[in-house]
C-alpha cells in the first residue's frame, strides 16, 4: 500500500512517502525551488518521492494532508473575531489563499500531478504526535508536540501504544510557546519562522535578567507547564507584527542586520530559560499523565536542542526520541504514517528507529556530478574508495570541505550528506566558515559530528544523538580556560575554549551528532579516517548552504554553491574537486518559484479559450458608436487569431504569454479578493464580533484542556 503525506500552504511544504509502512521517501518543496521555507504546493517534492519509489501518481492508494483545513479556516474566523476590527487587514490577505489552495486540494492534486484517488486530513498535532512516534524505537510512550499553532491547538499531550495515539490534553490559541519564542525572534531583529535557532544560538552571551519580567508579565506558567500569554503584549493575532505596542515599551528592540547588544543578548537568554522552564514542566506533566518512562517530542519548538536536553537531564524518561524533521515538514511524513495505521497494520518493533537516517532525498548518479564539475570547469580528480582519506588529510591541512554524497537528509540539519565540514580542533574555523563561506553572524556556534564510541570520552554524554537535536556540556577535561575575546558585534565575553574550540559554544556547550554504522555508515568512515589520521574523532559539521539559502539538492546547486563562497574543496560523490586558478566569487542565481510546464493538451486549451474570449469582446466593442470601437474589435480579433493559431499549431510557443496572463490573473484575484472579504469583515464579522462582547463571550483561556476527538480523526474534507 502506498500512501503519500503533504504538507503545504504554510511555510516548509513537504512530501513523504510511505509503502506497506516503511518510510521510503521524504523531502522539502524549498530544497528544489531554492526558496527558503517554501510553502507553495510541494509538486517537486512530491515527484521526487514518487521517483524514488519508482511509481506514478496512479499508483498510490491514498494522500493525507498533515492538517484539517474546515478547523484552521474556523479559528481564522472565531480570531478575526475576537480581535475585530483591528484584524482587518490580515484577514483580508489570508482568506484568497484558502479559497484558492487550502480548501480544494483534491482538485490541485488532479490539476498537478493527475491523481484521483481519496484525498484524507489528520489534526496538525496528530501529525506531529505521529511523526515522532510511529519512526520512534518504542513500544509505548508519552507524546508531546509543541509549535506555534495548528488548526487550535498549541501544545498537546498523546500517549502511543503500539500503532495507537491518542490525543489526551491540549493548550489552544493564542496561547502559544512557539509564538512567545517567534515574539522575541522578531523583536530581536530576526525573522520569524526562520531564524529561532539563532535567537537560541545568542543566549549563552547572556545573562537571564528578564525571566522574572516575561514570568510576572507576559506570561503565567503552572506547575504542569501549562500557561496563558497575556495578549496586551502580543499582536500576532491581529498584525503583521508579533508584538504590540506594550512589548515595544518594556525596552528597545533591535533594527535587523544592526549591532547586537548586551539587552540583546540577555533577552535571547531569558526567553530561551522560559521557555526551558515550560518545556521541562510539560514533559514531566506528559510522563505523570501517561505513565510512561519513554518521551517522544515533536513540533517545531522541538528543534530548541538546549531545551531538549534540559528534559533529558531532568531524569524523567529513561530515555526520549525526537522527530529530526519536527517543524511542518515532518507533518507531512506523520500524515503519511496517520493513513499507514489507520488501515488496522501492525507495528513492528524495533531496538533503532525506522527513519533510515534521515537520507529520505533524492540520490544522484556519479556521471551527474561528473557532468556538473566539467560543465563549471572545475579540476578534479576520481578517487573512489579513497576520498575518505583524501578529505581527512584536507581537513588536517586547515581546508573547508563541500561534502555532497548519497541521499539529501530531510529536515533542517545536514547530517554529512549535504554537509560543510571543517577541523574542530583550528581556534580559527568558526570565525572562517561563518565569515567567509556562510556569510552569517559571528556569534552562531557549529555542531561536532563524532564517532557514537568516543562521545563520552569528549562530551557530557553517554548515548546516541544521531539528529543534531540535543545540546550538552564539552567534558571538563576537554575544557580550556581562555584570555577574553571580542567576537564582532558582541563585545569582550569570557568564553571558554577546548580541545575543540571550533565547536565549543560560549558557555563550553555543544550541539551533538553521533555517528554510527547504523546511522550514517559513509560518514563514519570519514570521520574515522581523520581520527586515525589525528587522534580525534569529532569534525566540525555545518550544513551546505550559504546565509538565506536552502540545504543543496542537486549536483548544480553544490557546484554554485561552491564556486559562491571561500569553500577550499568539494567532496561530490567519488570525485574530489578544487576551484581552478583564475576562480572569483559567483552570485548565486536568484531563485525562482516553480511553475508546472504546462502539456500540449492544457496549452491548447488555453489558446482555444483565448480565441474564443478575444472573439467575443470584438463582436462586442465592432457594435459599439465610436471609431475607437472599431480598432479594438481588431485589435482583438488579431488576438483571436493569434490564441487559435497557436493553440491548434504551435502550443508550446504560449507558454510565455500563459504564465504571464497567469500572474496578471493572480495579482487581480488577489486585489478583487481583498475587496470582497474586506466587505465581508466589515458586513458580518465585526457586528458579531460587538454582539459577542456585548454579552461577554471572548477568547478561550489557556492551560491544558481535553482534546475533542472529532478533531484528532483521520477524515475526509466534509
Amino acid at each position: 500500500m502506498n500512501v503519500l503525506g503533504i504538507s503545504a500552504f504554510y511555510h516548509d511544504s513537504a512530501a513523504c512517502l510511505v509503502v506497506d509502512g516503511a518510510i521510503v521517501a521524504a523531502a522539502q518543496e524549498e530544497r528544489f525551488t531554492r526558496i527558503r521555507h517554501d510553502p507553495s504546493f510541494p509538486f517537486n517534492a512530491i515527484q521526487a518521492c514518487l521517483d524514488k519509489a519508482k511509481i506514478g501518481a496512479a499508483d498510490l492508494d491514498m494522500v493525507v494532508f498533515y492538517e484539517k483545513p474546515l478547523i484552521k479556516f474556523e479559528r481564522v474566523l472565531q480570531s478575526s473575531v475576537n480581535v475585530a476590527p483591528r484584524g482587518v487587514g490580515p484577514f483580508c490577505k489570508a482568506m484568497p489563499s484558502w479559497f484558492a489552495d487550502k480548501l480544494v486540494l483534491p482538485r490541485i492534486l488532479k490539476r498537478e500531478i493527475r491523481y484521483r484517488g481519496p484525498v484524507l486530513y489528520t489534526s496538525h498535532h496528530l501529525s506531529h504526535a505521529a511523526s515522532a512516534f510511529y519512526p520512534s524505537p518504542f513500544s509505548e510512550a508519552a507524546i508531546l508536540t509543541v509549535d506555534g499553532v495548528g488548526e487550535w491547538t498549541t501544545s498537546s499531550i498523546a500517549a502511543g501504544v503500539d500503532n495507537q495515539i491518542e490525543l489526551i490534553k491540549e493548550i489552544r490559541f493564542p496561547h502559544s510557546i512557539g509564538l512567545l519564542y517567534s515574539a522575541f525572534t522578531e523583536f530581536l531583529g530576526f525573522k520569524v519562522n526562520s531564524d529561532e535557532y539563532k535567537v537560541m544560538g545568542l543566549a549563552p552571551y547572556g545573562n537571564p535578567v528578564y525571566v522574572g519580567k516575561i514570568l510576572d508579565d507576559m506570561v503565567a506558567v503552572d506547575d504542569d507547564g501549562g500557561f496563558e500569554l497575556n495578549m496586551d503584549w502580543f499582536s500576532f493575532q491581529y498584525g503583521e507584527r508579533t508584538t504590540s505596542k506594550k512589548f515595544h515599551g518594556f525596552c528597545r528592540a533591535r533594527a535587523p542586520e544592526s549591532k547586537l547588544e548586551q539587552v540583546h543578548m540577555d533577552l535571547a537568554r531569558s526567553i530561551q530559560e522560559v521557555t526551558e522552564i515550560i518545556l521541562v514542566r510539560q514533559a514531566a506533566y506528559a510522563g505523570r499523565l501517561t505513565g510512561y518512562k519513554n518521551l517522544c517530542l515533536a513540533g517545531g519548538v522541538a528543534l530548541n536542542c538546549v531545551a531538549n536536553g534540559k528534559i533529558l537531564a531532568s531524569g524523567n524518561f529513561g530515555d526520549i526520541w525526537i522527530q529530526p524533521a519536527a517543524g511542518d515538514a515532518g507533518g507531512a511524513l506523520g500524515a503519511a504514517l496517520v493513513g499507514w495505521y489507520s488501515t488496522g497494520a501492525a507495528r513492528q518493533p524495533s531496538e533503532h528507529d525506522s527513519m533510515n537516517g534521515a537520507l529520505l532525498g533524492p540520490s544522484f548518479h556519479d556521471s551527474e556530478i561528473q557532468a556538473e564539475l566539467e560543465a563549471a570547469g572545475l579540476p578534479y580528480e576520481k578517487l573512489g574508495e579513497n576520498i575518505d582519506q583524501a578529505v581527512a588529510n584536507c581537513l588536517d591541512l586547515g581546508q573547508v570541505v563541500g561534502r555532497y554524497v548519497g541521499a539529501m537528509e530531510f529536515g533542517p540539519r545536514a547530517l554529512g550528506n549535504r554537509s560543510i565540514l571543517a577541523d574542530p580542533r583550528n581556534p580559527t574555523m568558526q570565525r572562517v566558515v561563518n565569515e567567509k563561506i556562510k556569510f552569517r553572524e559571528g556569534f552562531r556556534p557549529f555542531a561536532p559530528a563524532v564517532l557514537r564510541e568516543h562521545v563520552a570520552d569528549w562530551f557530557d554524554l553517554d548515548r546516541s544523538s544521531p539528529y543534531m537535536l540535543l545540546v550538552t556540556q564539552v567534558a571538563q577535561k576537554r575544557l580550556l580556560p581562555a584570555p577574553e575575546v571580542e567576537p564582532e558585534g558582541l563585545g569582550k565575553l569570557g568564553v571558554l575554549r577546548s580541545d575543540i574550540p571550533a565547536v565549543t559554544h560560549v558557555d563550553g556547550s555543544a550541539r551533538i551528532q553521533t555517528v554510527d554504522i547504523q546511522n550514517q555508515p559513509d560518514f563514519q568512515s570519514l570521520i574515522q579516517a581523520f581520527h586515525s589520521k589525528t587522534n580525534c574523532p569529532v569534525v566540525l559539521n555545518t550544513s551546505f548552504n550559504l546565509r538565506g539559502q536552502p540545504i543543496v539538492c542537486t549536483p548544480k546547486d553544490a557546484v554554485q554553491t561552491f564556486l559562491a563562497c571561500d569553500i577550499d574543496v568539494l567532496a561530490a560523490g567519488p570525485f574530489l574537486a578544487k576551484k581552478p586558478d583564475d576562480w572569483t566569487r559567483q552570485k548565486l542565481p536568484k531563485p525562482k518559484p516553480f511553475r508546472r510546464p504546462r502539456r500540449v493538451g492544457e496549452l491548447r486549451r488555453f489558446g482555444i479559450e483565448t480565441a474564443v474570449l478575444f472573439t467575443l469582446v470584438g463582436l462586442v466593442a465592432w457594435f459599439l458608436p465610436k471609431t475607437p470601437s472599431m480598432v479594438l474589435a481588431a485589435g482583438s480579433w488579431l488576438f483571436a487569431s493569434f490564441g487559435l493559431l497557436m493553440g491548434l499549431l504551435f502550443p508550446r510557443g504560449l507558454r510565455g504569454f500563459e504564465n504571464r496572463l497567469s500572474q496578471f490573473g493572480a495579482k487581480a484575484n488577489s486585489f478583487v479578493g481583498y475587496l470582497l472579504f474586506g466587505a465581508v469583515f466589515i458586513l458580518v464579522l465585526l457586528p458579531t464580533s460587538i454582539i459577542r462582547r456585548l454579552t461577554g463571550k471572548g477568547p478561550e483561556p489557556g492551560y491544558w484542556q481535553d482534546v475533542a476527538k472529532m478533531d484528532s480523526d483521520l477524515e475526509n474534507m466534509f
